[in-house]
């Protein structure tokens, strides 16, 4: 597995990563110094060029806006509207990626971000780096180098974001945590294993969708382990599975 030369911000977490190979949708895997896989999935070109219209289309409104504001102004509204465009060219990206968490907002409406290769949120001089070098993305026109760099890189990399050591990615969505029934939080009277919880977990996320028959049945299995007849075995079963999930 190859492995990734960090920059000087963040050199002190070493990882190795790869794309992952036989998959059909490209996966980027990324193996911490804890041993831990972490799988991410690198955006395309064209939710990307989704992406990066929006944000044009949202600089565009912003700009025309300033400039009739600022046209009232004669020489001076002229001279500070020059100053906003400079800013709201080469700034606009760069801060929201820094600041909200690798996402601009049309990134943000795609739902990508952009990251570090090893899966860590992009800093200061990565964001500057690719969005710095995206006059080059756009040589000779309509962004032909980046286009034909993302189209042969497995990992959709723009000239920018190879320099920089950055993916744009599909931003994960947080799982919900389960429903389970009503039910006091109660501790096992006996230590559980590791396939136990699991398995008094799954029954109490599965309960809903379950006969009261068949609920009984289930929990009327283990209700001499649990220490109670077998018709209140469901509700200490509930119990002990609020008590794994923990306070919410």
């Amino acid at each position: 597995m190859p492995h990734i030369e960090n920059s000087p911000e963040h050199a002190t977490s070493q990882t190795s990563a790869q794309p992952s190979a036989g998959l059909l949708d490209t996966r980027y895997q990324v193996e911490t110094p804890e041993g831990i896989d972490l799988t991410l999935r690198p955006a395309g070109l064209v939710p990307r060029a989704l992406a990066y219209s929006i944000d044009l289309i949202i600089r565009g409104v912003v700009m025309g806006l300033m400039y009739l504001l600022l046209g009232m102004l004669g020489k001076l509204g002229m001279g500070l509207g020059t100053i906003l465009l400079f800013l709201v060219t080469w700034w606009y990206m760069v801060l929201f990626e820094v600041l909200n968490q690798g996402r601009s907002p049309g990134k943000q409406w795609m739902g990508l971000r952009v990251v570090h290769d090893d899966g860590t949120p992009v800093g200061w001089p990565a964001s500057l780096t690719r969005n710095l070098l995206r006059f080059v993305d756009i040589l000779p026109m309509g962004y032909t180098f980046g286009i034909l760099s993302c189209l042969n890189s497995p990992t959709f990399k723009r000239l920018g974001d190879i320099a920089a050591g950055t993916l744009v990615v599909y931003r994960e969505e947080k799982p919900q945590p389960p429903i389970l029934p009503e039910a006091e939080a109660i501790r096992a009277p006996f230590a559980l294993s590791l396939k136990e919880q699991r398995a008094i977990l799954g029954f109490a996320e599965r309960a809903n969708g379950l006969s009261k028959e068949r609920r009984i049945e289930l929990a009327g299995i283990i209700a001499q382990q649990l220490q109670v007849p077998a018709e209140q075995a469901e509700h200490r079963l509930n119990g002990i599975a609020h008590s794994l999930v923990g306070p919410r």
